[in-house]
Parts: C-alpha cells; structure tokens; sequence
C-alpha cells in the first residue's frame, strides 16, 4: 500500500458463518482488506443492506471470484489508504462506494473508479443508501431500458430501495411513472416521491390499472423484480415497442408466457446482474451518475429514502426487517 493513514491490524467485519436465517451474521474480527493497483481503502463509517445480501446470506448468490466472502455491497466513509496509482482520492476523502462484497466491516476497498464523492450536503448515512440503487438503476431503466423524456415507466416495488429511487429518477428525467405497491401505505409513499400512479397490487390488477392510466396505450418501460407469473402480465401491459428489464425474480425465475404477444408489439425483454460485471463497466456508470446525477442529488431533486438503520454488530436485525418486507427506501448499517 501506498500512502497508508494510521491503520490498525485488525478490523470489526461481520461474516456469514454458515448458510442460513438472519441469526448466521456474526461479528468477528478480520484482517484489513489489502490493496491492489488503483485501489482505495476506505473507512467505513455506514454501509447498506440490500437484497442480494440476503440471498448470499441463505447460500443462493456467492460472491464473484476474487471478492470478499464479506456480505455489503455498498459503503460511505473516509479513504484511509492509496493503492498504488491510486489518485484519483486523497487520504481523508469522504467517499461513497459500490463494492463487490465486503461492506459489512470497518474497512472496505474498491477501486477508485467504483467511487464517488459523498453527494454535497449529505450525511455518511444517506450517501451509504445510494451507490447500489443508483448504479443499477440507471443501467437498467435509462441504459437498457432507454426510457425518455415523456415516455412511461412501470415499476414493481415501487416502496422498495431499487423502486423509490427509479420513482425519483424518472420522475426528475420527465417520465410518466406508474409504481406498484403491496399496502395503502406504501403507495402514498410513491406518490409523496413522485410516481403519476400508485398500484396496490393487492387490491388491483395492475395490467388493467396501467392500461386506465395510459389511455390503453400501455407502458414503454417496465422494471421489474418479481418474475414468475409477471412475466407474462408485463406483455399485456407493455406498450408497443415497450423494453421490459428484469433485475430479479423474487415471485420466481421460471415463467410461462405468449410469446406471440412479444412478437406483435415487438417488445424487448432483457435483464442484468451488476455485481459480477467488470470494474471499468462500473466505472462508466459511476461516470454517469457524476455527471447527470449528482447535481440533482446535490439540490435534493433526488434522494434516499431511509427506512431504518441499525449497528453494524446488529446486521441480522436489520436483514430481518428487509425479509419482513415492511420496508419503505433503504436500510443501512452503522458503521462509524
């Protein structure tokens, strides 16, 4: 390591020690991450909670090759340490991150690229809830997707972490947004954030209620995380023309669907998975974001929605909330 701050030799990380519930998250102490070329050390003072840690957690989704074992796709905290050709960031920095594991410690490297300025204004609580939201869904929706200005955007957990910030991105970029929700509650919530329509998707067929709300048209983006037997209703409420991107399958990852319907609106389905994407991919997200984003995060055009936030030491609490489903925004871990 180049241009070391005083470090200590170990450091509080918590680990899964075995697949299973939230209670397999323990805190152990580790030996601090060690640097390669044009990485950072970062000091982590909060760190987010996101889904596909649960799933690493019960054993579904390993890390990537050469990743941390650690659960924590995402941190915000103070560069502690310069890998060599590291310099893009000075020693004391406040940085916010998208990692490929390892958040769930007081130390956390990434490479430079894959880290961005703490938004201004922002506390390290906020700025750990917005790296993993933010990158993907600006890949999915805006880069994949290729939504625009006037078109309409169809979210599915539109009260989760991923669906308060599209409802705000596309809002900010001059979409029609339509979310659906599972609760009364948690569709005010999208509204209060800016989506046109709310769907309690529990109380209303949302292929109906986005056809009503786009004059029969249909929705010309749609992002969605369930799967399962969406997949086919997605077709059916899918404009002509429309791009349906999937980034999880939480209803299921295998469907049955018409694929005639497909062909006669000429859709496009597709889907990604960011973590196990290359660092110079991240990179030119992290450009983006720069760029077109964070000057609206800077003003509060867009923001996090915070749920809860609970010590790192207490990580299997803060999982618990997440599986209980009764979340709205995001989740994050004390660090500092």
């Amino acid at each position: 390591m180049a241009n070391v701050a005083k470090l200590p030799d170990k450091m509080l990380a918590v680990a899964i020690t075995q697949p299973g519930g939230p209670r397999v998250l323990k805190a152990e102490k580790r030996d601090l991450p060690e640097l390669g070329a044009g990485e950072i050390l970062i000091r982590v003072h909060a760190a987010g909670v996101n889904r596909p840690d649960v799933q690493q957690r019960k054993g579904a989704y390993p890390a990537p090759p050469g990743a941390s074992d650690l659960p924590g796709l995402e941190v915000s905290g103070e560069v502690a340490a310069l890998g060599e050709g590291a310099s893009r960031f000075r020693i004391g920095d406040a940085v916010c991150a998208l990692t490929p594991g390892g958040g769930y410690a007081e130390y956390a490297k990434v490479h430079e690229t894959n880290a961005l300025p703490v938004p201004t204004g922002f506390t390290f609580t906020e700025a750990a809830a917005v790296p993993e939201t933010f990158f993907t869904v600006w890949h999915n929706v805006f880069e994949r997707g290729a939504l625009k200005a006037g078109e309409t955007l169809l979210i599915h957990g539109g009260s989760s972490g991923i669906g308060t910030t599209a409802i705000q991105l596309a809002s900010a970029f001059g979409a029609y947004v339509i979310a659906t929700a599972g609760s009364e509650e948690k569709c005010a919530a999208c509204l209060k954030l800016g989506a046109d329509r709310a769907i309690n998707y529990k109380t209303e067929e949302f292929v109906q209620a986005v056809k009503d709300a786009t004059d029969g048209k249909g929705a010309n983006v749609i992002l969605d995380m369930v799967g399962g037997d969406y997949v086919g209703r997605n077709y059916h409420a899918a404009a002509v023309d429309g791009r349906i991107v999937q980034i999880a399958t939480q209803g299921g990852a295998v469907a049955s669907a018409d694929f005639s319907r497909l062909m006669v609106k000429r859709l496009t389905h597709t889907g990604s998975t960011l973590r196990p994407r290359t660092t110079e991919f991240k990179a030119g997200i992290a450009a983006a974001l720069e760029a077109q984003v964070w000057p609206l995060l800077a003003v509060r055009r867009v923001a996090p929605v915070m749920d809860m936030i609970f010590p790192l030491k207490e990580a299997w609490r803060a999982h618990e909330r997440m599986e209980e489903g009764e979340h709205i925004g995001k989740i994050v871990l004390d660090v500092g």
